[in-house]
């Protein structure tokens, strides 16, 4: 049999990680791993999973924040694609109605089952995975589609708000409002003063503003997770916004490109620590709190989409000409997909214990919010599954 010549089998290699990289592949296989370590051999896992948790949670997914924040950012700069009120206003409502419904449906099932110490996790089920979504939403409805950037656009909302309510509603702690309040205008006032001096690397911006800001939310009793979210803005960025998720590219020198160039890769590998710190949870940690979160996102989800896009139709801001309901509908069977983000949240809801395992493996379900969406365009005739 003919070898491969050298090269040629590095170049292969070198493109099937870039693919494992590009595509967040790294998050499941973390998931998986942490949910076989932990249904064979339990204590060693739990074990692990404690000694990386704040290492994991409170600091490295601070750099995942700061990338989600960074296309917030670009998105809504001058040009972007929510710089305009009416062109933002749908996915906007959108992605409001793909939160509130979610979250009422959890509190009515949790309260019906007499469980109401599981209220505190109505969140979880509001969440949006924006990768796992993307990629699912691409593969049913064709990278073209104009679902796609719709898709996108609330997702982006979606983060928004969600960066909001796990500030706002699930603090780490006693909170310290005046020491959360002095130290972070402190970080915000050297990010201002970095950028007034023309200061291009984001090293300054991360290790001493971001530091600080670190400090003021764990000082304040909320999630550090977020210290980067108020530092990103101030760091300088062209005026320009090749497109939702889109890499920087490679002529763009300007600080946010920069920040998101050195960081894609290490947050893919935060993403696997994270899947596998906080998705080993034992099979048999199912119960309400499973069935809650699943039944809210998966039924939730597009109902509240498509709802609010109808509200925002018949009071005239309107979508796309090419993009119907069935469309939206599609786009929000696979923005039910919570995943990172709704694991996330279950971990800031709730202490360990079986609420945060069963609400933690609805989390881990929602991957079916991908089958829901294939079925869905095949039903309803939409993206690849279309007549021709």
């Amino acid at each position: 049999m003919k070898q491969m010549p050298a090269g040629h089998a590095a170049s292969r290699v070198r493109a099937l990680v870039r693919t494992v990289l590009d595509h967040s592949v790294l998050l499941p296989v973390g998931a998986l791993a942490g949910l076989a370590w932990a249904n064979v051999a339990g204590r060693s896992y739990e074990r692990f999973a404690d000694a990386l948790h704040f290492v994991v949670n409170d600091v490295g997914m601070a750099f995942f924040f700061a990338l989600a924040t960074k296309e917030v950012v670009e998105a809504t700069a001058p040009g972007g694609a929510l710089s305009s009120a009416r062109r933002a206003a749908t996915p906007i409502l959108a992605a409001l109605g793909g939160m509130i419904v979610p979250a009422a449906i959890y509190l009515v099932i949790v309260r019906t089952a007499g469980e109401p110490g599981l209220a505190r996790g109505w969140a979880i089920p509001s969440a949006t995975d924006i990768a796992f979504s993307y990629l699912t939403a691409r593969f049913v409805l064709g990278p073209r589609h104009p679902a796609i950037p719709f898709l996108l656009l609330l997702a982006i909302a979606d983060d928004a708000f969600g960066l909001l309510i796990l500030a706002g509603f699930y603090p780490i702690g006693e909170l310290h409002p005046r020491e959360f309040v002095v130290l972070l205008l402190s970080a915000a006032a050297i990010a201002y003063w970095l950028r007034r001096r023309g200061v291009l690397s984001f090293w300054p911006y991360v290790i001493v503003a971001g530091s600080l800001s670190w400090l003021a939310f764990w000082r304040g009793g909320f999630h550090p997770a977020l210290a980067l979210v108020p530092i990103v803005p101030f760091l300088p960025h062209a005026a320009r916004d090749p497109g939702l998720f889109v890499d920087a590219p490679a002529t763009a020198h300007d600080t946010l490109s920069e920040l998101e160039r050195w960081w894609k890769t290490p947050v893919e590998w935060v993403l696997f620590a994270f899947g596998l710190v906080n998705a080993g949870v034992p099979f048999e940690s199912v119960g309400v709190g499973t069935w809650a979160v699943l039944a809210a996102i998966l039924v939730g989800k597009p109902i509240g989409i498509v709802g609010l896009t109808l509200l925002a139709n018949a009071t005239g801001l309107g979508l796309s000409r090419d993009l119907g309901w069935r469309d939206v509908f599609v786009a929000g069977c696979a923005a039910a997909i919570g995943f990172t983000v709704a694991l996330f949240f279950a971990t800031a809801a709730f202490p360990a214990g079986p609420f945060l395992a069963q609400t933690k493996t609805g989390a881990l379900l929602s991957v079916a919010g991908a089958l829901m969406a294939t079925i869905a365009a095949a039903g309803l005739r939409v993206g690849r599954f279309a007549k021709t």
